[in-house]
């Protein structure tokens, strides 16, 4: 005898299984498809690695398709900044964390620093496989620390102080640029942004200071009244010379042309000559 089919079940456990796949469908699309399309942001960039292997090339900022069963890691290649500093909370670390160094003679100074960098992208891949993503911590804390001191005890405490800051500064930022550069990091700049000495080092450095100071326009004022000095001597030179050609250029003759010139201007003079062989005034050799 033949069972019948029911046809009712029949369409029941087909729709079930349709709605089974479905799922699975939606599912699947859920779960990979946003791993399938991988978008970088601006600013950053991607490494994929897939079962432990990370691919050489980077992901730029754009839209990707990637396998979705690797991982692309998002790192920042944006200038960023890293700073050391005695105030708190201003850098990385909680509390004090300036940089403590020795001087050409000996003395320990705190410095605050501030180092302006960025990841280069191109090297993305190669730090992640040989640094990872805690690179800061890693590499440019410790290049920050061993450049430095390695820098400023070249020089004399008052010299870092004051007036050769700036060529420390510029010697830290070259030696710290050549030992990142190697580790895939651009260094952009080094604020070397605050010098701390002890009280009674740095209340002497600013009288010292101030002397050479004073010593500096006391010699400018000096300078001055030399060339002052210098500037009337030959000005009185100068009127001696033109005197002295004055003088000599006074002749009678000049002098009788000078008094006639001068009568055409006197109107109503009664002109009396007193020299009989001339009928002119007479002048007496200047100088005489």
């Amino acid at each position: 005898m033949v069972k019948p089919i029911n046809i009712d079940a029949t369409k029941v456990k087909k729709k079930f299984a349709s709605f089974w796949k479905i799922f699975l469908l939606i599912f699947v699309v859920i779960i990979f498809v946003p791993k399938l399309l991988v978008t970088i942001d601006a600013g950053e960039t991607g490494v994929y690695s897939l079962f432990g292997k990370v691919k050489d090339k980077e992901l730029s900022s754009g839209l990707h398709v990637v396998n979705p069963l690797g991982i692309v890691t998002r790192m920042n290649i944006r200038t960023d900044e890293y700073t050391m500093s005695v105030i708190q909370g201003e850098g990385r670390k909680q509390g004090i964390d300036s940089i403590s160094v020795l001087t050409k003679e000996g003395l320990s100074i705190d410095l605050d620093i501030t180092v302006l960098y960025h990841l280069k992208e191109e090297e993305a891949a190669r730090v992640y496989k040989t640094v990872g993503l805690e690179y800061e911590e890693k590499v440019i804390r410790p290049e920050i620390r061993s450049s430095i001191r390695e820098i400023i005890a070249q020089y004399e405490a008052k010299d870092v102080y004051s007036e050769k800051r700036g060529e420390a500064n510029k010697k830290l930022k070259d030696t710290l640029n050549a030992k990142l550069e190697k580790r895939g990091i651009e260094l952009e700049d080094v604020l070397l942004r605050n010098v701390q000495l002890p009280s009674n080092l740095a209340r002497t450095i600013q009288e010292k200071l101030q002397a050479e100071q004073e010593s500096q326009k006391y010699e400018f004022i000096l300078e001055k009244e030399s060339k002052e000095k210098q500037r009337k001597i030959i000005e009185a030179e100068g009127q001696r010379e033109a005197q002295k050609i004055i003088n000599e250029s006074l002749s009678s003759n000049y002098l009788y042309y000078l008094y006639i010139k001068d009568l055409k201007e006197r109107e109503g003079t009664i002109y009396v000559p007193t020299n009989p062989s001339t009928g002119m005034p007479t002048f007496k050799e200047l100088g005489r």
